[in-house]
């Protein structure tokens, strides 16, 4: 009878543990606080731990220094709100029609269509049922109809306004676009001094407002995104940079990063820094018009190329995750929602992810990868990356193939000397594409004329 009973024992303390674990990984108290930061039209070249000797971003390094540094991180799109409708889903927005900018002025549409489709949910919506509390400061970009509102996508609060830029300097109660007023619905917003500051102040507040529950904080910055406005300060400290767009430019990635670290500051200042898990993404690459740069790669916004879609991409937790290390597999902003989800406590099977919860992938040991693929489709262009090779098919044109690391700068297509690689990425490609939906809503037509262009343009590969 002994070894029954001690079975009987060991069963009752195992069950014992595992109930309080259940009930100490569901209490309010343990579930982690998520801040997500994306900046906007960021090369990748400039940031210091990416390469830049320019341009001075210490907090954002930091946060990759001491957390997890994907080096090989993309976004869904090289534009701005294809790429915020996916990683705000965790879904590749060409599954649900929205592969382009919002065309407002694209005759034909009609405005109750041009925006997130209103049966997508997103992450403010699936975590509202496991108790968290979600705010967005700054830029929305995913429709100018109330329908499309971020108050009725799931968000509490809202500090920000609805379309894709915004003036630094100042607003008009009466205008539109990029000089409208500033939304708020828990407060009566105050004159914009400097927008990336207003934002900054308002990350804090919402931290300090909200330091005893647990919440989602999508700080949506609009730096270093037209127009090209910096404080007489910040251009002071980049008075030797000769170009005036790249002083310019370099001012505002520096105001980011001083805002980045004051939303860090507030996490540590509440002691809430060792229970939040940090993202940090740029949207899409640098569009080199506004000064960016987005060396070593090739391309820029609006392409397929790395350089219009492979961003800085920053996991931070070192309670929770590796801390100081650097990730070498492909991941998605898709990723961002699934993972998020998965450390909230909720079910991430339950729902249609174009991404993975990355938990398992990070921590040390892991031999798996989270993808296998990744594909892109934009207007008249599309795009599959697998293992080392990069295939891109544009109309007329022969596809385009790289070996991305002998040829990081995608300089020497190879298509024709690997005719095997390229019918199978083409077929893979092929595949996904007619399975997915028409277009929403579509770009004007002078964007799409650019679009070859683009691709026959000699852009910056390395540091000035």
């Amino acid at each position: 009878m002994k070894p029954n009973f001690h079975i009987l024992i060991y069963l009752f303390s195992f069950a014992l543990f595992s109930q309080k674990s259940h009930d100490k990984t569901n209490a309010t108290d343990d579930r982690p606080n998520f801040v997500f930061i994306v900046a906007d039209d960021l090369g990748y070249g400039d940031l210091g731990f990416t390469g830049s000797t320019q341009i001075k971003t210490p907090n954002i390094d930091k946060l990759a220094q001491t957390g997890i540094f994907c080096s090989q991180g993309y976004v869904s799109s090289a534009v701005c709100s294809p790429s915020r409708a996916g990683f705000i889903t965790g879904i590749n927005q060409v599954e649900f029609g929205h592969d382009n900018n919002l065309a407002h002025s694209q005759p034909g549409f009609d405005p109750q269509f041009l925006g997130l489709p209103i049966g997508q949910q997103t992450i403010a919506d699936y975590l509202k049922p496991l108790g968290y509390i979600s705010g967005i400061i700054g830029k929305w970009h995913l429709g100018y109809e109330d329908q499309f509102h971020p108050l009725n996508r799931g968000f509490d609060e809202f500090w920000g306004y609805r379309g894709g830029g915004h003036d630094y300097f100042t607003s008009n109660p009466e205008a539109k676009g990029y000089m409208a007023p500033i939304e708020c619905n828990y407060k009566t917003p105050q004159p914009i001094t400097y927008i990336t500051d207003d934002k900054g102040d308002e990350c804090v507040d919402f931290i300090k407002r909200h330091k005893k529950e647990p919440f989602l904080l999508f700080a949506s910055f609009n730096a270093p995104h037209t127009p090209m406005q910096a404080t007489k300060a910040d251009l002071a400290l980049y008075g030797h940079i000769k170009d005036s767009k790249r002083r310019t430019y370099a001012a505002m990635v520096h105001r980011l990063d001083v805002n980045v670290g004051r939303i860090i500051g507030a996490l540590k200042e509440y002691s809430l820094d060792k229970n939040t898990l940090v993202v940090f993404i740029s949207d899409n690459g640098g569009p080199i018009d506004n000064g960016s740069i987005n060396s070593p790669y090739n391309g820029k916004k609006g392409t397929l190329l790395e350089g219009g879609v492979h961003v800085p991409f920053i996991l931070n937790w070192p309670k929770t995750l590796p801390s100081g290390e650097t990730y070498s597999h492909m991941v998605s902003s898709l990723d961002i929602v699934p993972t998020f989800l998965a450390f909230a406590g909720g079910n991430v099977k339950e729902y249609p992810f174009s991404g993975t919860n990355l938990m398992p992938y990070l921590m040390k040991g892991s031999k798996q990868i989270p993808h296998d693929n990744l594909m892109w489709r934009f207007t008249i262009s599309a795009a599959i990356r697998e293992g080392d090779y990069k295939l891109i098919r544009l109309p007329d044109r022969l596809p385009l193939l790289f070996h991305l690391p002998s040829d990081i700068s995608e300089q020497h297509n190879i298509a024709l000397d690997n005719l095997d690689i390229t019918r199978d990425l083409l077929e893979k490609l092929g595949k996904w594409d007619v399975s997915l939906p028409h277009p929403l809503f579509l770009e004007g037509a002078e964007w799409k004329k650019q679009q070859l262009y683009q691709y026959n343009v000699n852009y910056p590969l390395i540091q000035p």
